[in-house]
């Protein structure tokens, strides 16, 4: 099985959240935490990063979903 991983910049960039945002929500168990690359460098799953993404975006459906239909 292949895995593609991601360096921190490329989470960056992938997910719109600063380095502090992203190992804070890793703290709290909200993020993905990165896999030992060797050394002092680490590197994200894309697919668990990707994971992550789809489920932000859906709960963000939900949310918006529930907004709209409540009356003014």
């Amino acid at each position: 099985m292949t895995h593609n991983i991601l360096r921190l910049p490329a989470v960056k960039a992938h997910t719109g959240l600063s380095r502090s945002s992203i190992y804070l929500r890793i703290s709290e168990g909200r993020f993905p935490a990165p896999v030992s690359l060797g050394g002092r460098a680490v590197g994200w799953i894309e697919a668990e990063v990707d994971d992550w993404l789809n489920r932000q975006i859906e709960e963000s459906r939900k949310t918006t979903s529930r907004q709209v239909g409540k009356p003014s």
